[in-house]
């Protein structure tokens, strides 16, 4: 039996016609949001976002959900969204700030802060001045291969909840004296993915230092940038010590103290790391002092903190070179090269309970500071620290 084609009424015509505006208007819709998404990821951090990098960690097919926000200026360019150019009393300032976060459902995020530097007058003691890197319970490592920048975690245990969370901090050092840019990526990834993994580490790292390299271009900053970053360490644990008389990192030249029982250290490699760290403890590793030292956007913020926390006391460190911080630290400073902020190194007992302090080894923490100071300044290449008297 031969088929026919059944003949459509009117009706069945209006109604395939119907059919077909619907789902052209649906495949149109499907097509806008795709683009839309698109649209977004290339716009984000004020276009210096490497998308495909983001795509890579948080997963090819993932939906994802960004938002931006991009305020202030860099130098003499505004950021796309508009700004001035800030003035700090008299001396130029930088109040570009830029912030971004991708977040695919399953798989994770990626937060992206970008700040110029040093930052307007006003801003200071009121909170941070840039995004904070992780040191409570590690410390930071530096990520080496020409960078200056940082790879942190609160924790860097295998299974621990936060196991899959790290921050990277890369600080560009201008061409134009005394300005830079800090970039701060933080990467949190759920499922299996730990860091303990040495192959998976770069991955948390590989979106800053991207980011950097565009930055560094669409500000016209002219840093010197380093090479791809193949391998990066953990940040050091509280239980990673070692005898401070064979320290050959940021513990370096630190002498130990018999009074004070001082003779193992926590430490990193120095390798142009914007803030170093330096943990000293007794034989069973427990903490008696912390060092610190603190260069360019960090040195500044740390000078603002410190004016808001102590501003009770006659002097701080955003008024001297060095100096004693009530009954609790030491400070020291240096002047560093082309204009950058002075460095600033701080000792401060584990113990030290606001004012409370029993029988602090005075003469000691000077000389540690004094060495750790002088050994971080020569790393960096600037002056010798001013250093706290008696």
């Amino acid at each position: 039996m031969a088929l026919t084609r059944p003949t459509l009424t009117r009706r069945g015509v209006r109604a395939l016609a119907a059919v077909a505006v619907a789902l052209a208007a649906l495949t149109g819709a499907i097509v806008w949001f795709a683009g839309s998404e698109d649209r977004a990821l290339d716009g984000a951090c004020d276009g210096v976002l490497p998308v495909g990098d983001v795509r890579s960690v948080l997963g090819g097919d993932a939906e994802l959900d960004v938002t931006n926000r991009t305020e202030g200026a860099f130098g003499d360019k505004a950021a796309k969204s508009g700004g001035k150019a800030a003035k700090s009393g008299g001396k130029r300032a930088n109040s570009l700030s830029v912030r971004c976060r991708i977040a695919a459902e399953g798989t994770g995020h990626i937060a992206v802060t970008i700040a110029g530097s040093p930052r307007p007058r006003a801003e200071y003691g009121y909170g941070e001045l840039y995004a904070a890197v992780p040191a409570s319970h590690t410390l930071p490592v530096p990520l080496g291969n020409g960078w200056s920048g940082l790879f942190a975690t609160e924790s860097a245990r295998l299974g621990d909840a936060e196991d899959g969370t790290a921050t990277t901090a890369v600080l560009l050092d201008c061409a134009r004296r005394g300005d830079s840019l800090l970039i701060t990526v933080e990467t949190a990834l759920r499922g299996a993915t730990t860091l303990d993994d040495p192959a998976v580490r770069p991955d948390f790292v590989r979106t800053a230092t991207a980011t950097a390299e565009a930055a560094n271009d669409h500000w016209g900053c002219g840093a010197r940038l380093g090479t791809p970053v193949r391998t990066v360490g953990l940040p050091v644990n509280e239980d990673e010590y070692e005898p401070l008389l064979g320290a050959k990192g940021t513990c370096a030249a630190v002498p130990t103290a018999s009074r004070s029982a001082v003779s193992t250290a926590r430490e990193t490699a120095r390798d142009r790391a914007p803030r170093e760290s330096c943990v000293l403890g007794t034989r069973d590793g427990s903490p008696l002092y912390r060092l610190e030292a603190y260069y360019g956007p960090y040195a500044e913020d740390a000078r603002s903190q410190y004016t808001r926390d102590y501003d009770y006391e006659n002097v701080t460190p955003a008024e001297k070179p060095a100096g004693r911080l009530g009954q609790s630290a030491y400070w020291a400073g240096a002047t560093c090269p082309r204009g950058a902020e002075s460095a600033l190194y701080l000792i401060r007992a584990a113990d030290a309970d606001g004012e409370t302090r029993r029988r602090p080894d005075l003469a000691y923490e000077r000389a540690a500071l004094a060495a750790f100071a002088a050994a971080s300044a020569e790393h960096h290449g600037c002056a010798a620290p001013s250093l706290p008297k008696g």
